[in-house]
C-alpha cells in the first residue's frame, strides 16, 4: 500500500494539509540545472492551484521556461494525466482503392497539344517511360470490377400508374433453379482447362500489362544533351527586343555584341570584326544576313540601317534615318530588305536603289514591332510576318496594290508621304509579346508563333484561311522559334517560367507536338537562335555571354534523284 496510487494520493492530501500551516521550504539545489524555482508538492486530485501560484504551468512557454529551470519528472514537476480509452478505432478514410486512385489530381496533361508543361530534364524516352509505368500501375493497382447483376426493376402498371398501390404479382415463382449455360450472363466464362488462364501464369503482371510490355514502341531519336562548342561573347545583351545572331549561307555567324559586329567562319573558327560603332556613339540592335550571299544589314538603336559586304568587310550603303527609334528586327528577300522598329512601322527598301526612302511601309502595330519573318515558300513569296509587343500578329502580302485607306499617321519615319500598308490577317490570340516567328518549310502557307512571359504559348497557323490549326502550352516564355530542314520538327527557345524548367531549348515534333528532347546549359534567357546552312546545327545566346553549339537534328537524306546515277558517266572523268 506504500507505493499505491491510493498511498501517494493519501500522502499528498496529508502533505497539503501541512503545508497551509508551515512556512513554505527553501528551494533545493539542482546539481546540473542550479537552483530552481520553488514548487509545492504534487498536488491532489481535486486540489487546484490558485492565480497566484508560480507554478502553474498553463502554456508550452511555462512548460519550456520550468525545463530549463531544472524541473522534470523527478523534480517535483505537476504529472500531466493522459485519458486513453479502452478500444482502438481504426481510421476509415481511404475508402476504396479504385475510387481514390480516379479522384486523384492527375499530374500531367490530358492532351499532347494542350497545357504541357516543360519538365525540368525531360526528353522522349523519359516521357514514353513514364506513360508505360502508368498505365501499367493503373493495370494493376486497379484491375476490372468484376461484372454484377443488374437490380431488378418494377414495371409500371398500365393506364395512369399515379396512386396506385403497389401489388404482389402472381402466378411467378420467386426461386428458380436452373443449370449453368452460355446462353445466361451471369455464368462465369472462365475456363481452367486453357493454358493461357491467368491462374498459371509465371509472370508478375497480368495479361494486359505484359502485352503493353511487349508491344512495339515507335523509335525515339537521340539527341545529345551537351553543347560540342561554347563561345564567349562579351556584351551580348540580355534584351527581348533584339536580334544579334544570324548564320549565312556561307557559314558565317554574325553576332552583334556591343557596338561591334564579329563574324565567325565555322570551318576553321576564324573571328574577324566587321564594324565598330563606337565613334559614332551606336550601339547594335539587329543582324541579318541575305538569304544566299555575303551581305549583311545591321540596324542600330538610334534607327539607322547599314549594309556590310563580309568578304571585303566593306560599307555598301547606310540609311541615317531609316526609322526615328531603334530597329530591333530584320528580314530579307532577295533584295527586297524590311525592317521592323520600335516606331511602329514596317519598312521595306529595295536594296538595289540609290534612294534612302522605303517604296513601301507597313503600319498595322501599335507598339514595338519585334518580329520579321518572309516566307522562304516559293507559292508564299510575298508573304511577310511580323510580331509586335501589342502581342499581335500581323501577315502581309506585297504582291497586291496597296489597300486603300491604309494611310500612316505623319512624322512615323522617313517617306511620310508613301501611304500605308493594311495586313491581310491580324491574330489577336497571343496575351503577350511576339518575337518567334517561324515559317515551315516543309507545309505551305504554316506559320509557328510564339508568345512572351504572360502567354507561353506556341500556336500554329493557317495563313491561306487565317485559321489557328494548334496551340502548346509551354509553361515557359518564348523567345525563338526555328523549323528543321532535315526533318519535320521545330526548335524553341524558352526563357522566365512558372516552373523550376527555365532557359531550355526544345524540340518538338510536329503535328503530334511531343517532345523530342529538352537541352539545358544557358543560366540566362535563350534571347537568339540560329541555325546552320546544313540544317543539323543550332546555335543559341544568352544574356550569360555565351554562344553554344548543338548537334540538334540528323543529316540529310538523300532522295533517288539526288544520288549519283550510274549511267552518268561525266562523273568518271578527271
Amino acid at each position: 500500500m506504500k507505493n499505491s496510487p491510493f498511498g501517494k494520493r493519501l500522502r499528498a492530501s496529508h502533505q497539503e494539509s501541512d503545508d497551509t500551516a508551515s512556512p513554505r521550504r527553501t528551494p533545493r539545489a539542482n546539481p546540473i540545472f542550479g537552483i530552481g524555482p520553488a514548487l509545492s508538492s504534487t498536488p491532489g486530485l481535486d486540489s487546484r492551484p490558485t492565480t497566484g501560484d508560480s507554478s502553474r504551468i498553463d502554456t508550452p512557454a511555462d512548460l519550456l521556461n520550468a525545463l530549463n529551470s531544472g524541473v522534470g519528472s523527478g523534480l517535483g514537476m505537476p504529472r500531466i494525466v493522459r485519458e486513453y480509452g479502452d478500444r482502438f478505432v481504426p481510421s476509415m478514410d481511404s475508402g476504396d482503392l479504385r475510387t481514390s486512385y480516379h479522384l486523384m489530381e492527375e499530374g500531367g496533361p490530358s492532351t499532347p497539344s494542350k497545357n504541357r508543361i516543360i519538365p525540368s530534364e525531360s526528353d522522349a524516352l523519359k516521357e514514353q517511360a513514364n506513360s508505360i509505368f502508368n498505365t501499367i500501375l493503373h493495370t494493376e493497382v486497379t484491375p476490372p470490377s468484376p461484372r454484377r447483376p443488374v437490380s431488378p426493376t418494377r414495371p409500371v402498371a398500365s393506364g395512369s400508374g399515379i396512386g396506385m398501390p403497389p401489388s404482389t404479382p402472381t402466378r411467378r415463382r420467386l426461386f428458380a433453379y436452373n443449370s449453368p449455360s452460355g446462353s445466361n450472363p451471369n455464368t462465369p466464362t472462365r475456363r481452367l482447362d486453357l493454358p493461357t488462364d491467368e491462374a498459371y501464369s509465371m509472370s508478375p503482371v497480368r495479361a494486359e500489362s505484359r502485352r503493353l510490355l511487349e508491344s512495339p514502341r515507335r523509335q525515339l531519336r537521340s539527341v545529345c544533351k551537351t553543347p560540342y562548342r561554347v563561345l564567349d561573347a562579351p556584351e551580348l545583351a540580355d534584351d527581348f527586343y533584339l536580334n544579334l545572331v544570324d548564320w549565312s549561307s556561307t557559314n558565317v555567324l554574325g553576332v552583334g555584341l556591343g557596338s561591334c559586329v564579329y563574324l565567325w567562319t565555322a570551318h576553321n573558327a576564324a573571328v574577324s570584326k566587321l564594324c565598330d560603332l563606337a565613334p559614332s556613339n551606336d550601339t547594335i540592335s539587329s543582324v541579318s544576313w541575305v538569304q544566299r550571299g555575303t551581305t549583311l544589314a545591321v540596324g542600330t538603336l538610334a534607327g539607322r540601317l547599314h549594309i556590310y559586304d563580309a568578304n571585303t568587310l566593306q560599307i555598301q550603303r547606310t540609311y541615317q534615318q531609316a526609322h526615328l527609334q531603334r530597329i530591333g528586327a530584320l528580314a530579307w528577300n532577295t533584295y527586297i530588305l524590311s525592317s521592323g522598329s520600335r516606331d511602329r512601322t514596317v519598312h521595306h527598301r529595295d536594296v538595289r536603289e540609290g534612294t534612302s526612302k522605303p517604296f513601301r511601309r507597313s503600319t498595322g502595330h501599335r507598339q514595338e514591332v519585334c518580329g520579321l519573318k518572309w516566307s522562304n515558300d516559293s507559292g508564299q513569296s510575298a508573304t511577310l510576318a511580323s510580331g509586335g509587343n501589342d502581342n499581335k500578329v500581323c501577315i502581309w502580302d506585297l504582291r497586291g496594290p496597296r489597300r486603300p485607306g491604309g494611310t500612316a499617321a505623319p512624322g512615323t519615319g522617313s517617306g511620310d508621304d508613301i501611304p500605308g500598308d493594311s495586313p491581310v490577317w491580324k491574330f489577336h490570340e497571343h496575351t503577350a509579346a511576339v518575337k518567334a516567328l517561324a515559317w515551315d518549310p516543309h507545309v505551305s502557307g504554316v506559320l509557328a508563333t510564339g508568345g512572351g512571359t504572360q502567354d507561353k504559348h506556341i500556336r500554329f497557323w493557317n495563313v491561306i484561311n487565317g485559321t489557328m490549326l494548334h496551340e502548346l502550352d509551354t509553361g515557359s516564355q518564348v523567345c525563338n522559334l526555328i523549323w528543321s530542314l532535315t526533318s519535320h520538327e521545330l526548335v524553341s527557345t524558352h526563357g522566365f517560367s512558372s516552373t523550376t524548367a527555365q532557359n531550355q531549348i526544345c524540340i518538338w515534333k510536329y503535328p503530334t507536338l511531343n517532345m523530342v528532347a529538352s537541352l539545358t546549359g544557358h543560366t540566362n534567357r535563350v534571347l537568339y537562335l540560329a541555325m546552320s546552312p546544313d540544317g543539323e546545327t543550332i546555335v543559341t545566346g544568352a544574356g550569360d555571354e555565351t554562344l553554344r553549339f548543338w548537334n540538334a537534328f540528323p543529316k540529310k537524306e538523300k532522295n533517288e534523284r539526288e544520288q549519283d546515277s550510274r549511267l552518268d558517266y561525266g562523273r568518271l572523268i578527271r
